[in-house]
C-alpha cells in the first residue's frame, strides 16, 4: 500500500466576496469561509465578511489597493501554495468576482502548476451591482441592449494599448471601467476622440454598494471636472451610456434616511444584533465593535453524570446549545447524553437550534426576563442552566424560586478577537447602545469614551443608568425600549441631516 505523504496538500477556495454588501457574498462563499484555515484577504473584502471564518482561522491581509498593493502578486500566489502544501484548507476572499479583473485566473493557474486543487466561487460583480446600488440598469430595453466591462487601470494614453479604444467607444451601448478613477480624464478623452459625443452621460460611484457610496453624474465632457469638485476617492467604478439618465427615477439605495451616516454597535455577540440589521434597513452603515471569536470552555468535570441526572435543562442561547453539543462531541456522547431532561430555549435563536437538532423545547420563552418558576414542573433532578461564562440573572432568579437544586453551567465566552483591528471612535456619526452589556464593552475597549459632541443613544433607562455610572453621556433615550425604537430615534436625531 502506497503511505501517504506527511502532510496532505490542502484546497484553496478562490472566494468573490462581491461588490461590498456583504449580504451579496453567496452562500458557498459563507460555507467556504466557516471551514477555512487561512483567509488571504484583499482590502475591498467587507471586514465583516472575516467574521465567519472560525476562531482558529489565520487571517492574512495582503492590499490589493490601486497603487498602494500591500503584497505584490507573485508573493500572493506563493502564500497560497505555502499555506495549501501544508494541508490547509485556504480562502482567498477577493472583491467582487475573482475573475473579473480580479487576477484569479492568475492565482488559479499558479495553483495549477504546483499541483494543488483549487474550487472558484463565483461572486457578485462589481461591474453590474454597484451600478445597479446606483439606479443605473447596464441594460435596458430602451436605452441599451449591450454593455461592455472594461479596466480603467490601464493608461489610455500608452502607445501600445491592449483595449481596442475604438472598438469600445463604439461596440456597446453601456461601458463600465472598473478601477478607473486616476485615468478619469483620459478614459473620456479618448472616448470623445473615438467618436463617443461629448453629451453622452456618464457616473462615478465611489464604495459602490456600500453605505458610504457616493455618485457623482455629468456628461464625457464634464464628468472629471465634477468629480474633483465633489473630492471622490477609489475605489470607484465609472459608467458611460443612456442608461445614465434612468439614475434620477431609480435611485434607491441612496434614498434611506440613514444613507451616508456612521453608527458604532458596541458588540457583546459575534453574530450580527438586531439593531444592526434595522440599521441596515435604513442605509447606515455600521460596524459592531470589537470583533468577536466564541470560544467553547472545557466540558464541566461532572457534565455526563448531571445531566443524566437532571429533571430541567435550559438554554439561555443558540450558543449555550451549539457549545453543549460541542462539549459533548469532545466526551464521545452525543444528545442522547440529555437523557429524560426537559427543554427549556429563551429565544428565537435557541428554539430554532433545538428544533435543527430534532430536540423538542418543552418551555420557549422569548427573553430570560419572561422565565417563571411555575414554568417548571416538578421533576426529579436537578436544573442545569447552560450559559455565557458570567451567567445570566434573570434566569438565576426563576429557577431560584422553583424547587430542586440548580446549577449554572459555564459552557463559553465571547472574547476580543485581537486579529482584526479596531476603528477610532471619533469615525462615527453615533454610537448606539443596546444594552447595559453594550455600554460596558464600549467602555473595555474605549476607556477614552465617546466625544462630547457625538451622538450616543440609549434604548432604555437601564442602559442609560449603566452609561452615566460610567461616565458615558447619553444624548437621548430611545422612546420605546426595542431594537426599532432605537433605530427609529437615530433616524430622528439624524435623518434630517443625512448625507
Amino acid at each position: 500500500m502506497t503511505e501517504l505523504p506527511e502532510i496532505v496538500p490542502g484546497i484553496v477556495y478562490l472566494v468573490g466576496a462581491g461588490p461590498g454588501d456583504p449580504g451579496l457574498l453567496t452562500r458557498a462563499g459563507a460555507e467556504a469561509l466557516s471551514r477555512a484555515d487561512v483567509v488571504v484577504y484583499d482590502r475591498l473584502a467587507d471586514d465583516a465578511l472575516l467574521s465567519l471564518a472560525p476562531a482558529t482561522a489565520e487571517l492574512v491581509y495582503v492590499g490589493k489597493q490601486a497603487a498602494m498593493h500591500s503584497l505584490p502578486q507573485p508573493r500572493i500566489n506563493e502564500l497560497l501554495v505555502e499555506h495549501a502544501v501544508q494541508g490547509r484548507l485556504v480562502v482567498r476572499l477577493k472583491g467582487g468576482d475573482p475573475f473579473v479583473f480580479g487576477r484569479g485566473g492568475e492565482e488559479a493557474s499558479y495553483l495549477q502548476e504546483h499541483g494543488l486543487p483549487f474550487v472558484v466561487v463565483p461572486g457578485v460583480s462589481s461591474a453590474v451591482a454597484v451600478p445597479a446600488y446606483a439606479g443605473i440598469p447596464v441594460t435596458d430595453r430602451r436605452l441599451a441592449s449591450s454593455f461592455a466591462v472594461i479596466t480603467g487601470h490601464e493608461d489610455p494614453t500608452k502607445p501600445e494599448s491592449r483595449i481596442d479604444w475604438s472598438g469600445v467607444a463604439a461596440g456597446a451601448d453601456t461601458l463600465v471601467f472598473l478601477m478607473g478613477m486616476t485615468n478619469l480624464a483620459t478614459i473620456a478623452a479618448r472616448l470623445v476622440a473615438e467618436g463617443r459625443s461629448a453629451d453622452t452621460p456618464a457616473a462615478v460611484i465611489e464604495r459602490g454598494a456600500t453605505p458610504g457610496q457616493r455618485v457623482v453624474t455629468g456628461t464625457l465632457a464634464d464628468i472629471a471636472a465634477r468629480v474633483r469638485r465633489a473630492g471622490l476617492h477609489p475605489p470607484a467604478l465609472v459608467v458611460v451610456g443612456e442608461v445614465v439618465q434612468l439614475r434620477e427615477r431609480l435611485a434607491w439605495y441612496e434614498s434611506e434616511p440613514l444613507a451616508g451616516r456612521r453608527v458604532l454597535v458596541p458588540r457583546v455577540r459575534p453574530r450580527p444584533s438586531e439593531t444592526v440589521r434595522l440599521l441596515k434597513a435604513a442605509g447606515a452603515e455600521t460596524t459592531e465593535a470589537p470583533p468577536l471569536r466564541r470560544e467553547v470552555l472545557p466540558p464541566h468535570p461532572e457534565l455526563l453524570e448531571r445531566l443524566a441526572a437532571a429533571g430541567w435543562v435550559v438554554f439561555t442561547s443558540s450558543h449555550s446549545v451549539e457549545a453543549l453539543l460541542e462539549q459533548l462531541s469532545a466526551l464521545g456522547a452525543d444528545v442522547r447524553a440529555l437523557g429524560r431532561a426537559r427543554l427549556v430555549a429563551i429565544g428565537a435563536a435557541a428554539h430554532a437550534c433545538l428544533c435543527q437538532r430534532a430536540l423538542k423545547a418543552d418551555v420557549v420563552v422569548a427573553t430570560p426576563a419572561e422565565l417563571r418558576a411555575e414554568d417548571f414542573a416538578p421533576e426529579p433532578g436537578g436544573i442545569l442552566v447552560f450559559v455565557e461564562e458570567g451567567g445570566d440573572s434573570h434566569v438565576r432568579h426563576a429557577v431560584e424560586g422553583s424547587d430542586g437544586e440548580h446549577l449554572e453551567v459555564p459552557v463559553l465566552r465571547f472574547a476580543v478577537d485581537e486579529r482584526m483591528s479596531l476603528p477610532t471612535l471619533l469615525e462615527f456619526d453615533a454610537i448606539a447602545l443596546a444594552s447595559s452589556g453594550t455600554v460596558r464593552r464600549l467602555m473595555e475597549v474605549y476607556p477614552e469614551g465617546p466625544a462630547p459632541d457625538q451622538l450616543v443613544v440609549s434604548i432604555g433607562p437601564a442602559t442609560t443608568a449603566t452609561a452615566r455610572s460610567l461616565g458615558v453621556h447619553i444624548d437621548v433615550e430611545a422612546g420605546e425600549a426595542s431594537p426599532a425604537g432605537l433605530v427609529q430615534t437615530l433616524i430622528e436625531h439624524l435623518g434630517d441631516t443625512g448625507a
